[in-house]
């Protein structure tokens, strides 16, 4: 198995893995044309900016590149997507319109990022096609889709699964089969729907399997799915400059009034607070909104709408605090993240590492904060060893500003009725705001457009005027219902 830390230069050691021996790994930080890729991908990697291979990247290109099947461990964020996408990419005969490399993920929200990134690397060569099949959107489109024909499909067991069994997808040609944060379709029960799906693809394959931890679950899945599958394990460890650990001893009742201290003090402009359950999530967003916070609550209970609405939120800026369990936010990739707290610690070391890995992200800085019972100083201790840092202890009665205003969400996301389906883009909306309204571009945040619905974010001092201007105005040559979203 090979093992790298993601903030280390150092050349990975080569050890054997299972039956099969290890293929010698690329050195983090080399560029992709050291890579047996094509020319016309490789031109695509330089215009998307894909400056030099990410730890995760050099581990396991070579390894997937030359056939083997393989179990990588690596979060969200560390580049694992090119790291699977590229070498499907290259075993795609164009030619054949039919579906030859299928990728599972968890969510919704991840089989779309994946699919996105997908398509763009995908610009190598023309016409391939990349289809996302996910619940929560009407199965005839995706069938329609289909029937027309997709190289690459993306998607969430449970609509794959529908597929299978209606006969709208057959995997004859499939080639190479990718389970993407196996770990979380675990956690969220997929482990039936994931044997289903792997049952009815061709035995001669290529199966990559990336996940942020190693649960028992993966090694029963891996046995039974992979041939003598090569290992590669990243070691998440964040340097201490960007993510700054404080753990605060408080008494078990008392942890959800302590989110409001935490955040009075260090008035970040966008948390993510872990709960472990979900009726904790609905106590501490009651709490927080009746103390002026402007909180979400991400949970499995949400239809899929609602969950898209909540994370759009989250991401333009009009919702401060999003709380959510580990479960429910598999698969985030949120930007510019200024703190995580955790509201209860996991028993799990590896899944405090991917918690706070949230934050922090490329350039920045963040804050991790964990609140913690005098019970949890056992977890404390085995984080802390696991990491190999001392954690840094502190008393809520030295947090200051405890009585001062709530920060406020910089932004309101309006809300109109009508989306892609309506032929709406987001140079309309903008171009609606800042012509006829007469609003300034600097005013006016994230736009984002799905199949029937938009939402843009704008400052607060202009929501009103702004709904009201829109309604009276038009959008692409006719009248639009808006209204402002509360938080």
């Amino acid at each position: 198995m090979t093992t790298l830390n993601d903030t280390s230069s150092e050349h990975p050691a080569d050890s054997p893995s299972g039956p099969s021996s290890q293929s010698p790994a690329a050195d983090p930080g080399l560029p992709f044309d050291g890579l047996p890729l094509p020319l016309a991908m490789l031109d695509i990697l330089r215009q998307l900016d894909y400056r030099s291979m990410t730890p995760i990247q050099a581990a396991s290109l070579p390894l997937a590149l030359a056939g083997h099947d393989l179990i990588a461990q690596a979060k969200t964020g560390s580049g694992k997507t090119a790291a699977f996408a590229l070498p499907l990419l290259t075993r795609l005969d164009v030619r054949r319109l039919a579906v030859q490399a299928m990728v599972l993920c968890p969510t919704r929200e991840l089989a779309d990022q994946v699919t996105q990134e997908i398509r763009r690397l995908a610009r190598f060569e023309a016409n391939i096609k990349v289809l996302s099949l996910c619940g929560g959107t009407p199965m005839r489109p995706q069938r329609d889709s289909l029937e027309h024909g997709a190289h690459v499909v993306v998607g969430t067991p449970g609509r794959i699964m529908d597929h299978l069994e209606r006969g709208s997808l057959k995997l004859d040609a499939l080639n190479t089969l990718v389970l993407d944060e196996a770990d979380r379709m675990l956690d969220m029960g997929f482990h039936d729907d994931i044997a289903y799906v792997a049952s009815r693809c061709p035995s001669a394959r290529q199966t990559l399997l990336f996940s942020a931890t190693y649960p028992e679950g993966i090694a029963s899945l891996a046995a039974r799915f992979l041939r003598t599958p090569q290992e590669v394990k990243l070691l998440e460890q964040h340097a201490g400059s960007k993510i700054r650990q404080r753990f605060y001893e408080v008494d078990h009742p008392a942890r959800l009034q302590a989110v409001g201290k935490l955040l009075r003090h260090y008035r970040p402009a966008s948390t993510l607070a872990f709960c472990n359950t979900r009726q904790q999530c609905r106590d501490l967003v009651e709490q927080l909104r009746a103390e002026g916070f402007a909180a979400l609550a991400l949970s499995g209970e949400l239809e899929q709408r609602e969950r898209d609405q909540v994370l759009i939120q989250f991401a333009n800026r009009s919702c401060s605090v999003l709380v959510a369990t580990d479960v429910a936010a598999r698969g985030l990739d949120i930007a510019q993240l200024e703190a995580v707290i955790n509201v209860d610690v996991t028993p799990d070391p590896e899944i405090h590492i991917h918690r706070i890995g949230r934050t922090g992200r490329g350039d920045e800085d963040g804050w991790a904060l964990s609140l913690c019972s005098s019970a949890d100083k056992r977890r404390v201790a085995s984080i802390a060893q696991m990491m190999g840092f001392e954690p840094e202890w502190h008393a809520l009665d030295e947090l200051t500003a405890e009585e001062g205003q709530p920060l406020q969400a910089p932004m309101v996301s309006l809300l109109i009725l009508g989306g892609r389906k309506d032929k709406i883009r987001p140079a309309d909306v903008l171009g609606a705001l800042t012509g006829e309204a007469g609003f300034k571009r600097e005013q006016v945040g994230k736009i984002t457009v799905t199949d029937q619905l938009t939402y843009v974010a704008v400052q607060h001092a202009i929501a009103r005027d702004a709904v009201r201007r829109l309604s009276a105005g038009k959008l692409k040559g006719r009248k639009v219902n808006v209204r402002a979203l509360e938080v």
